[in-house]
């Protein structure tokens, strides 16, 4: 009899807005590679750029917040795997996979580590460097509290391992790192991509419902582009992302070559008609979607640290990581005017995507550890004494808390 996973989704997977919708498609693919019947529900609402899951064959189940029919619900479907989209999902219906499938492996997917991202915007915001008074903020409290109640969490930066292991003590059997599971690129895909001289001007991408993308295009803005301008004045940027507000269209100048293009549903295409792709992100944490999507495509990269972190390994990356607006830019102009230059740091990009994200190696490793948690799930929760008294705690706050909003709001 085939297995059967839920995935209960903070949001519907949006694959062609952000890092996070691509993330989770990957790991759909997996389940289903392992002949999983999956269920994706959500209390979320769906909008348009939302992936049909219907045409791959998941069944899609929207849910409510703080009502006992997810209860039975799940008592029906009887799960053998629950994977939980984020620490805040895990909080609302953790109690009650547990209550009503205590069997059920629970998996937490973490995206990034949300407390780190919050720790440091906050410290961006203050002014100072960013240090563990911050990152030990309510947000990690809470996240942390959910990756002990889970039986299984996965980190998607090898950087993000270590603050768990090393700033929070987390032991490392609750943990696997997971980072994007990627199909490699043959020299015939390169082959087919746009050269240098068929390339002409910058990008930069984000999903701007995530602040540290709205961030890094007004630090472009205001600091970095009015200084590549002046060294390249016929150049132009195009900032592409999903749900551009009126403070990101605002910042369109057409007399500067800032241009503000919102939402595409192609990112190959523009990524591969730029020559250089744009990250300078001040604050975040895991995994920048946009430096896969430029390594695939062959658009090296200037980037921040943060904008870095996690991505390369030991390996030397598909462009230049800087730290001010003025290296940033020198890095910028040599590599837009030296074409060999260029040209060696695109195979690099091509180079680390075959090396790091292998989608093979890492679905291999993966189904290791999820046979290995299902077979000892007793074992490796009796070793967990943290998650019981977590768990047996969040039972009686957040079952009442829960059962208390749900009549409330009963008319």
């Amino acid at each position: 009899m085939a297995k059967k996973l839920l995935i209960i989704g903070f949001v519907w997977p949006e694959p062609k807005s952000s890092a996070a919708g691509s993330r989770m498609m990957q790991l759909i693919e997996f389940f289903q590679g392992q002949n999983y019947l999956i269920t994706f529900a959500s209390a979320c609402a769906k909008n348009e750029n939302a992936f049909d899951l219907t045409s791959i064959e998941v069944s899609q189940v929207p849910i409510k917040l703080n009502d006992s029919s997810f209860d039975a619900f799940i008592k029906e479907l009887q799960p053998d795997v629950v994977l939980f989209d984020r620490f805040m999902v895990e909080e609302q219906f953790g109690w009650r996979v547990a209550e009503h499938c205590p069997n059920a492996v629970k998996i937490l997917d973490t995206e990034d580590l949300h407390g780190l991202r919050k720790g440091r915007q906050q410290a961006f915001k203050d002014g100072v460097t960013f240090n563990r008074a911050y990152l030990f903020n309510d947000t990690a409290k809470r996240e942390i509290a959910s990756i002990y109640r889970s039986d299984l969490t996965l980190i998607i930066s090898e950087s993000e391992m270590d603050v768990l292991k090393k700033d929070f003590k987390v032991d490392e059997n609750l943990l696997f790192y997971l980072p994007f599971m990627l199909e490699g690129i043959s020299k015939e895909q390169i082959n087919n991509l746009p050269k240098f001289q068929e390339r002409n001007h910058f990008v930069s991408i984000g999903n701007f419902l995530h602040e540290p993308n709205y961030n890094a295009v007004l630090y472009l803005k205001e600091a970095i582009w009015p200084l590549i301008r002046k060294q390249l004045p016929k150049v132009e940027l195009h900032v592409y992302g999903a749900y551009a507000s009126q403070k990101v269209n605002q910042l369109y100048n057409q007399k500067e070559g800032f241009l503000i293009n919102g939402f595409t549903d192609d990112v190959k295409q523009v990524m591969q008609e730029a020559k250089i792709c744009l990250a300078p992100l001040r604050f975040g944490a895991g995994l920048k979607g946009k430096l896969v999507d430029a390594m695939q495509n062959g658009t090296p990269c200037v980037m921040t640290p943060i904008a870095a972190e996690g991505m390369f390994g030991g390996l030397p990356s598909n462009g230049f990581i800087e730290d001010t607006p003025e290296a940033f830019t020198e890095k910028v102009v040599k590599l837009f005017k030296n074409e060999t230059l260029w040209v060696e740091k695109q195979q690099k990009g091509f180079e680390i995507i075959n090396a790091r994200f292998n989608k093979t190696k890492h679905q291999k490793r993966f189904l290791k550890t999820v046979l290995e948690t299902t077979e000892f799930l007793y074992h490796k929760r009796l070793n967990n004494f943290t998650g019981q008294m977590l768990q047996h705690h969040t039972l009686q706050s957040a079952k009442f808390m829960g059962k208390w909003i749900e009549a409330k709001n009963k008319p």
